[in-house]
């Protein structure tokens, strides 16, 4: 049975997301403040007010020098907040030097007191001494915007990457909208957005209402993290317009780029255009995004148009605009437009820069013109940029993904004669150049010549090696190097573990699998999607089904999402031994979890009904892809072939392999040899 003790480990994740350390060696007295529920204006001035604090000029004195904060700092810099009873000592009580202090600066203005916190939190050297003046100005009641200065200090521990620590100092005081926005900000930039997400909540819950400054740390926050979650993205603005909140022009570039690297252009596109409706000029690094995922989507026309946008607004377009444009064409094989923008660059008299030179390398290399891209190193040289490491692993790694792993040498050559030292990542795309043809000593002598050179090997060339001595068959080997990884210090990750589960599983080491999952796990490390998949693959190919629906009721109950690739394998595995009910019942499971079937999916199907003679069934599947406009293929067609031999109905055959050529689709060795055997068989029974 499946042995994978997850769910009290992903339910001890959503439990208590605000958990905070033991108390600190500071400690910041217990102040509670009256809380009323404000209107959306006063919210608003206030979030305004909090981002005054982090513009305005830094001032520790008045314009005249009249007060002189030196005195109060060194007193200071003595005191703790830790004494007995210093929160509820009257100041009547305390010794005439410090009463003296307090009546001396009495009358200075808050903003000043503001402007002295912010300077003092704005260093680690100086944060105690800024925790001592809060204190100390609230015992006194010299200062009264209290819920400022506790905003003042958790903004500037968020700043310092100090986030248990400000939610520590915010429970001593209810919270108001200007602390919330503190602790928001923290969690935005620190990433951890799951925090900020549910202080969103709470504020909503106590009565207040989110502004535009939270959305605009939180979408900043996902773009600087890469991991756009669009579904979330059109959470967020499904609530900024139910608040009726005013989209400023920092907000609409974010959403811009948020839904740009979200994969939603056309959203993108959407917001740009209300910028540009409003009067406003989108900023530079906003179109340069915009530019580079249309590119990147293969809509090279749009881009284009982006760019052209860009230059009558007034803009110069720099290189990075230039290069966001000319990795769309590289990325759609469009050579010539890729080599006019170079040109265009240099007739604007803009600098290509290395990336621009690798873009069109790339170019070169993609088109098989090794002798073009040779050109374009000595042009590289001739202008005084000297090519790296990258510029030679990407023409590397296109000529391995041409299937040309001979001209590795080729490039090792010549990246040797531009003087450059191949570096960790050259060797890591070289080893999987070798690797996935086949020349494992290849593999093996590149991985040794690595090692000479002192440089490391990391995770991605121990993964890399591991995966292609498995996936060619040679799993003592695999494992082999699996134990080396751990010697030399290296710590396996999630990966390495899916491909040594997977390596075991083909062989069906059963314990061997399960001591991996428990060896990942108490190494703190967490099955993924990936992991899942490859346990359901290898339990079903090896006929546990079983323990393969089990670990799909396992991942579901991890809050994991089961994808169209672990269905596939499951539905595959019953179409191979023919169990055509269980392989619909896959299907169904499969389309109530909301995932849209594949063409592998349902060529699958098609062979598990072929297998147990269902021809009908078989034809029902080719029916619902028909009216569902999903495109068949080669296999689809001769997977039905198949099944009608199967059940002896040869006469059917040719007008299935008529409709294939009618789809478009080019017959295979396999379809061809199906028809032939068919009309064999027709032939002979005319001539009985």
């Amino acid at each position: 049975m499946l042995a994978l003790s997850l769910p009290s480990t992903f339910t001890c994740r959503r439990m208590n997301t605000l958990l905070l350390p033991p108390p600190l060696q500071l400690r910041f007295p217990s102040v509670q403040f009256r809380c009323q529920k404000q209107p959306l204006a006063a919210h608003l001035s206030i979030s305004k007010q909090f981002l005054n604090i982090e513009e305005e000029d830094e001032v520790i004195s008045s314009p005249n020098g009249r007060y002189d904060f030196t005195p109060l700092l060194e007193f200071l810099s003595t005191y703790t907040s830790s004494e007995p009873n210093s929160e509820t000592c009257s100041p009547t009580q305390l010794d005439p030097t410090e009463l003296r202090l307090a009546e001396s600066y009495r009358a200075v203005p808050s903003p000043l007191w503001h402007s002295l916190l912010k300077k003092l939190s704005s260093t680690p050297s100086s944060i105690s001494i800024a925790y001592a003046l809060v204190t100390w100005l609230q015992k006194h009641n010299v200062c009264f915007s209290y819920e400022l200065l506790y905003s003042i200090l958790i903004h500037a521990l968020g700043r310092s990457e100090k986030l248990y620590e400000a939610f520590l100092l915010s429970q001593r005081q209810t919270l108001t909208p200007l602390t919330y926005n503190a602790l928001i900000g923290a969690c935005a930039r620190n990433g951890d957005l799951e925090k900020a997400l549910n202080l969103m909540c709470r504020m909503r819950r106590d009565g207040y209402q989110s502004d535009y400054v939270n959305y605009n740390l939180i979408i900043q926050s996902l773009i600087r993290s890469n991991a756009i979650d669009l579904t979330m993205l059109d959470k967020f603005y499904g609530e900024i317009e139910a608040d009726m909140i005013e989209l400023d022009g920092q907000l609409l570039n974010d959403m811009i780029v948020g839904f740009a690297k979200a994969g939603d252009v056309d959203r993108a596109l959407v917001f740009m255009g209300v910028v540009q409706g409003n009067g406003l000029s989108p900023k530079t690094a906003t179109v340069v995004t915009l530019i580079s995922e249309l590119g990147n989507s293969g809509r090279t026309e749009e881009a284009e148009a982006v760019f052209e946008e860009l230059k009558e607004g007034g803009l110069k377009p720099r290189t990075r605009a230039f290069n966001a444009l000319l990795k769309g064409y590289v990325k759609t094989g469009s050579l010539k437009d890729a080599e006019y923008i170079v040109s265009e660059m240099e007739r604007s008299g803009v600098a290509p820069d290395e990336h621009t030179y690798s873009l069109l390398i790339d170019a070169y290399g993609n088109a098989g013109r090794w002798e073009s891209a040779r050109t374009v190193l000595k042009e590289m040289e001739s202008n005084n940029v000297q090519p790296n490491s990258f510029v030679f692993s990407r023409i590397l790694a296109s000529y391995r993904d041409k299937g040309e792993w001979q001209r590795s040498f080729q490039v090792l050559k010549e990246m040797k004669n531009s003087g450059v030292n191949p570096d960790r990542q050259f060797y890591n795309i070289m080893i999987d150049t070798f690797g996935k043809y086949n020349c494992l000593d290849h593999a093996m002598s590149t991985f040794e010549r690595m090692k000479l050179e002192e440089i490391e090997p990391d995770n991605v060339t121990w993964n890399t090696l591991i995966d292609c001595h498995s996936k060619h068959g040679h799993h003592n080997k695999a494992e082999e190097l699996f134990e080396a990884m751990q010697e030399s210090g290296c710590f396996p990750c999630t990966t390495t573990y899916n491909i040594m589960i997977n390596s075991f599983g083909e062989l069906e080491k059963w314990e061997e699998v399960k001591g991996l999952l428990s060896k990942m796990q108490s190494q703190g490390l967490l099955p993924n999607v990936v992991t899942y998949t490859t346990l359901i693959n290898i339990y079903g190919q090896s006929g546990r089904f079983n323990d393969a629906i089990e670990c799909l009721e396992v991942m579901k109950s991890a809050g994991l999402k089961p994808s169209s690739t672990m269905y596939n394998a499951l539905i595959n595995a019953y179409a191979q031994r023919g169990l055509s009910e269980q392989a619909v019942n896959a299907f169904r499971i499969m389309k109530g979890d909301g995932l849209k079937p594949s063409l592998l999916a349902l060529n699958s199907l098609i062979n598990a009904f072929g297998e147990d003679r269902r021809d009908a069934e078989a034809f029902a599947v080719l029916k619902y892809m028909k009216e569902n406009d999903m495109k068949t293929d080669v296999v689809t067609y001769t997977t039905l072939m198949k099944t009608l031999i199967r059940v002896e109905k040869f006469e059917r055959v040719p007008a299935v392999y008529e409709e294939m050529l009618l789809s478009g689709c080019i017959p295979d060795r396999k379809a061809r040899a199906m028809l032939r055997s068919a009309l064999r068989y027709m032939k002979s029974t005319l001539k009985l």
